[in-house]
C-alpha cells in the first residue's frame, strides 16, 4: 500500500493558489489554439479573432455543461441548498459527459453560424482534448479526488481515509493516453487513405466510452443495478460512436 501525500497546490502567487487542474485547463487551451492556428486556412478560420472566439465559446460551453451535469447527477442537494455553488468552479466538480455535450453544442452553433465544417473541426480539437484529459486525471490523482474502490492489490493507495483503494485516476490517465495515440494514428491514416471527416471524433467517442464503462467498475461512486450513472452514459456513447463509425465507413 502507498500513502498519498501530494500537495494539491502546485505553488502560490501571493494569495492565489495555482493548482494542478488549473494548469491542465491552460494546457488544453494552448494546444487547441496551436492546432487551430496551424489548420486555420483548411478550417476556414481566416478572419482575425475567429480562433480566439471559437475557443472561448467551446470552453464556456464545456464549463457550463460540466458543472450542470455534475450537480444534476452527483451533488443535486448542494445545488438546491445553494444554487450559486454552480459558479464556484474553484470548489471543483466537473462532469466529462456534461462538458462533452456542452462543448459540442456550443461549437456546433458557432460553426453553423459561420458555415464551417463541424466534423473537420471536431477531428482536430478532439486530439489535444484526449491528451489533456489524461493529464487531467493525473491532476485528479494529485488532488486525491475521484478515488477508486477499496481493494487489497499491492499498488493500492490510502488517499487520507485510512482505506486502501484502487488508483482509479491513474487507470483513467493511462487509457486517455492510449486513446490519444490511437487518434493521432487515425488522423494520419485519414490523410493517407482519404477517410471521411468525423472519423477521429467518432473514434474518440467510442473508445472513451468503452474504456470508461470498463474502468468505472473500479471507481468509488454511487451505483444503480451495479452500474454508475456514468456507465449508463458510456453505454449510450458507445452506441452513438458505433452508429457514427458505421455511417462514416458506409459513405466511404
Amino acid at each position: 500500500m502507498f500513502i498519498h501525500n501530494i500537495n494539491p497546490v502546485l505553488f502560490n502567487l501571493g494569495p492565489i493558489e495555482i493548482r494542478y487542474y488549473g494548469l491542465v485547463y491552460a494546457l488544453a487551451v494552448i494546444l487547441i489554439y496551436i492546432l487551430l492556428r496551424k489548420y486555420k486556412e483548411e478550417l476556414g478560420l481566416k478572419k482575425d479573432g475567429e480562433i480566439e472566439t471559437l475557443i472561448l465559446i467551446v470552453f464556456l460551453g464545456m464549463l457550463v455543461g460540466a458543472r450542470i451535469f455534475h450537480f444534476l447527477f452527483s451533488d443535486l442537494s448542494i445545488f438546491i441548498k445553494d444554487p450559486f455553488e454552480l459558479l464556484r468552479i474553484w470548489h471543483g466538480g466537473m462532469s466529462f459527459f456534461g462538458g462533452l455535450i456542452g462543448s459540442v453544442l456550443a461549437g456546433w452553433l458557432y460553426v453553423r453560424k459561420k458555415k464551417l465544417n463541424f466534423w473537420k473541426l471536431a477531428d482536430i480539437i478532439v486530439i489535444p482534448a484526449a491528451l489533456t484529459l489524461g493529464i487531467g486525471r493525473i491532476a485528479n490523482f494529485a488532488n486525491a479526488e475521484i478515488v477508486g474502490t477499496i481493494t487489497t492489490v499491492a499498488w493500492c493507495f490510502d488517499f487520507g481515509d485510512g482505506l486502501c483503494r484502487h488508483p482509479y485516476q491513474l487507470y483513467a490517465a493511462f487509457y486517455h493516453f492510449v486513446i490519444f495515440g490511437a487518434l493521432v494514428y487515425i488522423q494520419q491514416l485519414k490523410k493517407r487513405i482519404n477517410l471521411k471527416q468525423g472519423i477521429v471524433f467518432a473514434s474518440f467517442l467510442f473508445l472513451y466510452c468503452l474504456f470508461r464503462f470498463i474502468t468505472d467498475f473500479w471507481r468509488d461512486d454511487t451505483r444503480w443495478l451495479g452500474l454508475t450513472i456514468w456507465q449508463g452514459f458510456s453505454i449510450i456513447g458507445v452506441i452513438i460512436g458505433v452508429i457514427l463509425l458505421y455511417s462514416l465507413f458506409k459513405k466511404k
